[in-house]
């Protein structure tokens, strides 16, 4: 059994069917009720993953686990040595967990460090155990749907400033191979796209998948800064914007992860935008 926490979201829905088609038996959590298109066969679970006793029933017997904390609980929360506790306690013998690249290329900030608390819970745990460490999304771009439908524009930062943005479904692609073949025990895979790509680059991108042109109009940091205020804690801003603007040669590289694990390359941004253009009709 295969426990997938953050199934509803931009990688669960894509990673729990692949589970499923795989022919495991998956558990589905989210804080949400039962999601609409959920495979049959999978059960869902209403629970949260930051509330390790609301996870034990639900890992009861599971072999392996896919933890994706989310929101608030990449900055705060109960001790992360409680969770996998839990999990270990349950006979969970497999943990792969939803990192960041910034854990990396970021030693001394403070957005990465619960996730970088969460790395060292999970190499602690004594189970066999796989990081993922993604770059920035490329489904981060659905921020800009409202104005891309009302205004054919995106408004952004740092127009200019490419980074190697990756299609979540092929984060998920990847968990599906850490939770289901062996040879993943260990590894820490950082998972990019194939090429730098700017934002502005990203709206011409969306402007191509629609048929029409999408302007491309450049925000200051102060500006950015304003509206990611109003739903990410102070630290998650400051440190997206460090990143977004000052990027470290690492984080402007493509990586091989994906391909080396995938045996295909890299999903471009482009291939994600064809694939999610109703989203910004």
């Amino acid at each position: 059994m295969i426990v997938v926490t953050g199934a509803t979201g931009n990688i669960g829905r894509t990673l729990v069917p692949l589970l499923a088609e795989a022919g495991g038996e998956v558990v589905a959590v989210s804080r949400r009720p039962r999601p609409e298109g959920l495979p049959d066969g999978v059960r869902h679970v209403r629970a949260d993953v930051g509330d390790s006793a609301g996870m034990r029933p639900v890992l009861e017997g599971a072999d392996a686990f896919f933890v994706l904390l989310g929101g608030e609980l990449n900055v705060s929360g109960e001790s992360p040595a409680a969770l996998l506790e839990a999990a270990v306690d349950a006979g969970v013998k497999r943990v792969v967990l939803l990192s960041s690249q910034s854990v990396a290329t970021r030693p001394d900030s403070l957005s990465p460090a619960r996730l970088r608390a969460f790395e060292e819970a999970v190499r602690a745990a004594g189970v066999d155990h796989t990081v993922l460490r993604p770059g920035g999304f490329a489904s981060n771009a659905f921020a800009w749907a409202g104005t891309v439908r009302t205004e054919r524009t995106v408004y952004a930062p740092f127009g200019d400033v490419a980074l190697p943005v990756v299609d979540p479904a092929d984060i998920a692609a990847v968990a599906a191979a850490a939770l289901l073949e062996e040879g993943h025990a260990g590894r820490v895979y950082t998972l990019t796209g194939p090429r730098a790509v700017s934002p502005r680059e990203q709206a011409a991108a969306l402007g191509e998948a629609l048929g029409e042109e999408v302007r491309f109009v450049e925000l200051s940091r102060e500006q950015a800064h304003a509206g990611m205020a109003r739903f990410m804690p102070e630290d998650a801003v400051t440190g997206t914007l460090d990143i977004l603007g000052a990027p470290v040669p690492e984080e402007r590289t493509a990586g091989p992860d994906v391909e080396r694990v995938l045996h295909r390359p890299a999903r471009t941004f482009a291939d994600w935008a064809a694939r999610n253009v109703e989203a910004f009709r």
